[in-house]
């Protein structure tokens, strides 16, 4: 099987945490951008959306085949539980961990990266799409 790599921005928000949220995932190939998907989630927290978006990357990138995949997140507490150097101490978070970790398994390897927020604005132009075309 051939690899196909891609580099995946993640981002959820909740309007008020919790509040009406969004997620927003941007897949890129290389330079080539794949897709951008957004989708209104309801009421939620902002820690509840990031793990959302995640999973719904990971459902599409597993739709568009991929072999590899590089998520980048600007939520640096989602990236260390995921990364399992932070313990979730939430339980709302941690079906959504587990859902995660079984989708993961789909993939020859898949690594999770904090990036500042400056650098995932088009993921989160896709939060504030799919928020705002809800109300």
């Amino acid at each position: 099987m051939k690899e196909k790599k891609f580099e995946i921005y993640t981002d959820g928000g909740s309007r008020g945490n919790p509040g009406p949220s969004g997620i927003g995932v941007v897949i890129w190939q290389g330079h080539h951008l794949i897709g951008t998907y957004s989708k209104f989630i309801g009421e939620a927290t902002n820690n509840q959306a990031e793990y959302q978006a995640v999973v719904l990357a990971l459902q599409k990138a597993r739709e568009l085949k991929a072999t590899h995949l590089d998520c980048f997140l600007d939520s640096e507490l989602i990236v260390n539980q995921l990364n399992m150097d932070f313990k979730i101490k939430n339980t709302d978070l941690g079906p959504w961990f587990i859902k995660i970790w079984n989708l993961r398994q789909d993939f020859k390897k898949v690594t999770f990266n904090y990036i500042p927020r400056e650098k995932n604005k088009e993921a989160d132009k896709m939060v504030n799409k799919a928020i705002d075309e809800k109300k």
